[in-house]
């Protein structure tokens, strides 16, 4: 949750509070839930729902649970474009340096969605499209948002998500998922192995401090992009998430 800003205004506070509460519930919630997770008043929370919802801010569904509304959608679409065109110099700078397409992700509600991409220039490479979704557990950018996170707060992603195998080599048990994050926390990135596309594998590594949990990666052909790719990749990498995050932190 944000925290809040000297000076800020209280009614505004509250009502981002309330929508920082429901995305971090996965996107619903009952009234008890919310009003449990906050030290709000219980009709102030239920006056603030109804003005969100009658905004479309906020949807009520038939069973009474309380979830993210569709006008939200809009405001993180312009919130990822420009977050895109932030990193892009930095994905760019990847690809010079190290040969192999770059990208950028964040979470989004259960899945990462690409929000950027510089494509290598060799006549094979990668191709993820802007705007695409993807499960979190299957790819290099979202086994390092993964990284970040509590066990308990990767479970209940998983949980509503799902583990689908795209390959062979995909990740598809809590447990092997929950392993292989730990190796990432040690070693400060991630590895996608041929686990979203065989033939193709992916170094990536979170954005540190960044406001919304993000990620970059390169990645190629498994031919190119080997064992001992990671030795250049991993700094240059390091490199480029820092450079974005200081400047996603520029006051």
């Amino acid at each position: 949750m944000a925290e809040k800003a000297a000076g800020g205004v209280q009614s505004v506070e509250r009502v981002f509070e309330l929508l920082e509460l429901i995305t971090d519930a996965g996107g619903d919630v009952t009234l008890s839930e919310l009003s449990s997770s906050t030290d709000l008043p219980l009709p102030t929370i239920h006056r603030l729902l109804r003005t969100l919802v009658s905004l479309g801010y906020i949807r009520q569904l038939p069973n009474r649970r309380y979830a993210l509304g569709p006008r939200l959608i809009r405001l993180g679409e312009g919130a990822n474009k420009q977050l895109g065109a932030l990193a892009r110099p930095q994905l760019k700078t990847l690809v010079d340096r190290l040969g192999e397409t770059s990208n950028m992700a964040v979470l989004d509600s259960d899945m990462v969605i690409y929000v950027a991409q510089v494509p290598s220039l060799h006549s094979m490479r990668m191709f993820t499209e802007v705007g695409r979704r993807a499960h979190t557990h299957a790819t290099g950018v979202g086994k390092a948002i993964l990284a970040q996170l509590d066990d308990d707060v990767v479970r209940g992603i998983v949980a509503r998500a799902g583990m689908p195998t795209p390959t062979s080599k995909s990740i598809g048990d809590i447990d092997d998922l929950l392993a292989d994050l730990k190796l990432i926390r040690e070693r400060g990135y991630s590895i996608d192995e041929e686990e979203q596309e065989l033939g193709v594998r992916c170094f990536a590594m979170a954005v540190p401090n960044a406001p919304t949990p993000t990620a970059i990666s390169v990645s190629g052909p498994v031919s190119r992009v080997d064992e001992h790719f990671a030795d250049k990749a991993v700094p240059v990498l390091r490199e480029a998430a820092e450079a974005i995050s200081a400047e996603l932190n520029r006051s």
